[in-house]
């Protein structure tokens, strides 16, 4: 009975220290268009979501729409509970509560992409900001409140709660930097987390609590420089 004691011990530690992984250094990779490849995300939310915010960065040669950042929340018809879902060039989607906003945005270029909605109950205005430059505010949903049973996926589009999934608005590259807030940031604030310095308390991309399912790699994040003249530039990566 003792060894099955320690047994049991190890396990629920082995259990906790995986529970948050800290992917400062790291990004995850989607190398294909699938219906079954995505990321799941598990906050530990105490109360119901009156306000939030959401950042992260992709970088992707898809010139289609796709999925980043799916919640969907449990009941019939909450699968777009809030959905942020470019479609390139220049229009990202902004769902709150499955109603959908089409809000025009610089044209894309084949570049990392930091990407932050905030949204807030009181007066329901939606928030747009990509690469720190804020688009035109919407309004959506006030008064609405997102309950704590909810699902995060990042990757796919939930067309019913945790499944459905589609291929063809599935993403293929890379993402890093989540973090999600139970507030509205701040100009400010955005601009720190734009420079990687202001973790989310609701997601932290540095105590992250996932689990990947299907052909998702998590990899070194590499950062390039170049440099020289247009005819004959040089460029360097490194990690």
């Amino acid at each position: 009975m003792r060894w099955m004691t320690l047994t049991v011990l190890l396990l629920v530690a082995l259990m906790g220290s995986q529970a948050a992984q800290d992917l400062g250094s790291q990004v995850f990779l989607f190398p294909r268009e699938t219906w079954n490849s995505y990321v799941v995300l598990k906050p530990e939310l105490k109360a119901p979501l009156q306000k939030f915010s959401v950042c992260l960065r992709s970088y992707t040669e898809l010139s289609r729409s796709y999925s980043l950042f799916s919640l969907a929340l449990s009941g019939s018809n909450q699968d777009n509970a809030f959905l942020i879902f470019p479609q390139p060039p220049d229009f990202s989607y902004v769902f709150i509560n499955q109603e959908e906003h089409k809000i025009k945005t610089d044209v894309d270029v084949l570049d990392w992409k930091h990407t932050c909605v905030t949204w807030d109950s009181e007066t329901g205005v939606i928030q747009l900001w990509i690469n720190g430059k804020l688009f035109p505010r919407r309004v959506s949903h006030k008064g609405f409140s997102y309950k704590t049973e909810m699902r995060i996926i990042l990757g796919q589009d939930q067309d019913s709660f945790g499944g459905d999934f589609d291929s063809n608005q599935s993403f293929m590259g890379e993402m890093s930097d989540v973090h999600m807030w139970d507030y509205v940031l701040t100009p400010d604030n955005i601009q720190k987390v734009v420079a990687d310095d202001y973790p989310g308390n609701v997601i932290n991309w540095k105590a992250l609590n996932f689990e990947i399912h299907g052909n998702v790699l998590i990899q070194p994040k590499l950062q390039c420089k170049s440099w020289g003249y247009t005819a004959s530039l040089y460029t360097q990566c490194f990690s």
